[in-house]
């Protein structure tokens, strides 16, 4: 008999400790950093309870457990961090009816934890299918090339999209970022070709302006050269003129003082410009008698009164001699030659 009742007290106690772990399980919780739970007193939400030790109402109150995509099941936590999704790729047809294929990242977070698990049933869900109707209807605006070209306005487009459907929600996205944009293979051999064949024009257009640009600088260059050369040739014309003109002054020069001279000396004696003009004629002949072609020569009908002024300044010019000394005696007059009978 008292082994008996020894048995029901031990029974008893381990019942009352067991209990006591239940109430104490069900009124001690405590939430991580970044961390809520939502509580609920007779099915009815009560208060968000935060990070830290939190007491609860056993048999009354509860934590409120959600069932959404990609999270295990049940979970009464919510975590209030940034968090993402991997969509995998979905097909996409863009405005001239190519199918691509398109993956993309979501980054979003919980802002308010009660909207987020009373305002839709399941929050990933939404957000995956939301994105997916907005990536299709962006994109289903535009051409392929700019779908590959525009991905920023892509993403700009889709975080405004998703960022106003699911603010009634409680959750606030932050970016949208489109990864891959896969075209079909047909679609993507073509558009190699088109580009290889822009290459090449481009290629052809750059080779096309550098032959342009060094005929304009060959020519300019040529054009240069040729101002150049012309100038140089206007001075040297100008500094031989003025070198002939020098020369020819002080030939002039000289020759008047030769007159000058003569004048003086035949003063007295008889006519300088009959002398000169004598003298002209005598060097005249004799240019005449050098040349090998010359075998007739016409003399004049006043050759003897040549010959007379020959050898009056013959006389005047000795005397002239007699007259300055005789360091420099002068040099007779050339005999005219002989003409053949």
């Amino acid at each position: 008999m008292d082994a008996l009742a020894g048995f029901f007290a031990v029974f008893f106690f381990i019942f009352i400790f067991i209990a006591l772990l239940v109430v104490a399980a069900k009124t001690i919780r405590i939430v991580p950093q970044a961390t809520v739970m939502l509580v609920e007193r007779l099915g009815r939400f009560d208060k968000v309870a935060s990070s830290g030790l939190n007491m609860l109402i056993p048999f009354l109150d509860r934590p409120r457990a959600v069932y959404w995509t990609n999270t295990r099941p049940g979970v009464t936590q919510i975590d209030l961090r940034e968090q993402y999704i991997d969509l995998p790729p979905q097909p996409v047809i863009t405005r001239d009816n190519v199918t691509i294929h398109v993956d993309s990242v979501v980054y979003w977070q919980i802002t308010d934890p009660v909207k987020a698990v009373y305002e839709m049933n399941d929050l990933v869900g939404g957000i995956v299918q939301l994105t997916i109707t907005g990536m299709r209807a962006v994109m289903g605006d535009m051409d392929l090339d700019h779908t590959l070209s525009q991905r920023d306005q892509i993403n700009a487009k889709l975080r405004i999209i998703l960022d106003e459907a699911t603010d009634k929600w409680g959750v606030k996205v932050t970016r949208v970022d489109v990864k891959n944009i896969n075209p079909p293979e047909d679609v993507r051999i073509t558009m190699e070709k088109q580009m290889t064949a822009e290459r090449n024009r481009r290629a052809l257009v750059l080779q096309a302006e550098g032959d342009r640009q060094a005929a304009i600088t060959r020519a300019e260059g040529e054009k240069q050269a040729a101002v150049t050369r012309a100038e140089g040739e206007k001075q040297s014309n100008i500094l031989q003129a003025e070198g002939l003109g020098q020369a020819r002054l002080r030939q002039a020069e000289a020759e008047a003082e030769a007159i000058t001279l003569v004048a003086q000396a035949m003063h007295e004696h008889g006519n300088p410009a009959h002398y000169l003009i004598t003298t002209r004629y005598i060097e005249s002949l004799r240019d005449m008698t050098r040349t090998n072609n010359s075998k007739v020569i016409f003399m004049p009908v006043e050759t003897s009164a040549l010959l007379s002024s020959v050898g009056a300044i013959k006389e005047v010019l000795a005397q002239t001699g007699e007259k300055s000394g005789e360091e420099n005696p002068p040099s007779s007059p050339p005999r005219p030659r002989q003409l053949p009978t």
